[in-house]
This record gives C-alpha cells, structure tokens and sequence, in this order.
C-alpha cells in the first residue's frame, strides 16, 4: 500500500509589524505644503507627502495604497525611505546613465547667446554656426532651444 504524502505548503512569509510614522509639527507642515504641488514636476514629490501623511494616520500599507489609489509595494518603498532619510528620503535617487556631457555653464552660454547677442553678419543664430562657435554638436543646440522653447 501506497503512502499518500502531506500537500505541500508554501512557506510562510511572516511580515514585519508596521513601524509607525512619528511626525514633527515641522515635518507635517512641510509633507501638507508638498502635498498640494500640482505641477509636472512636482505630481510625484506630492504623491510621495500624501503616502507618508497618511502613513502617520496608523494606516496599513494596504489602507494607504487603496485611498491614494497606488500599489502597496509603492506604499512600502516611501514609508521605508521615509523612516531612513525623513524628508531628503522622498527626492529622487541619482538615477544609472552616462553623466551630462553639457555643463551648465555651456548651456546658459547657448541661451545667452541665443537671446543677447548677433552674429556678425546675420540677424540670428543658425544651430550650426552657434555649435560651431561653441564647439559643441548641432543636436546640442537644438535640444538646449527646445527645452528652454527658444
């Protein structure tokens, strides 16, 4: 007779209790005026104030990403980062890639140039013959103008 073996089980993940989010009046009054941030670059700072307001409410991960209408894993990223760096925590990491090949001093010397001053035989600014002057690549120039919409 053949024995009939135990279903197996997968292991269980025991989770660590939730560490509460103690905030100072300094600490909330900053988190509330970035919460309001509505601008492009400002949306995800706002997001990230309301997740760790929240967060100090006792909210579960859970709880948090169902109101805000976010991932608990997202939840979870920003109450630890948070916990470990308080308000520097919420900012963006230095992301992976090449580093800028442009100062910034190359940059304002384009758009100073753009907007200040002629060529001597011309009455504006080709892309090429700024690049040139520069010494910098023409695509260069055009993603400069384009980001500062000249």
């Amino acid at each position: 007779m053949r024995r009939r073996s135990a279903p197996r089980r997968a292991p269980s993940r025991a989770r660590a209790p939730l560490v509460p989010i103690a905030l100072a009046a300094e600490e909330r009054r900053r988190l509330r005026g970035l919460a309001r941030g509505r601008g492009g670059g400002q949306r995800a700072l706002a997001l990230r104030a309301r997740i760790v307001l929240d967060c100090s409410s006792g909210r579960s991960n859970r709880a948090v990403a169902r109101h805000l209408r976010v991932t608990a894993q997202t939840v979870g990223k920003w109450r630890s980062r948070f916990l470990r760096r308080r308000l520097a925590g919420l900012s963006d990491e230095p992301r992976s890639g090449a580093p800028r090949s442009i100062s910034d001093a190359l940059i304002q010397a384009v758009v100073t140039r753009t907007l200040h001053d002629h060529p001597p035989d011309a009455a504006r600014w080709s892309s090429r013959r700024l690049a040139r002057e520069l010494g910098i690549s023409q695509r260069a120039v055009l993603r400069i103008w384009r980001a500062f919409e000249l």
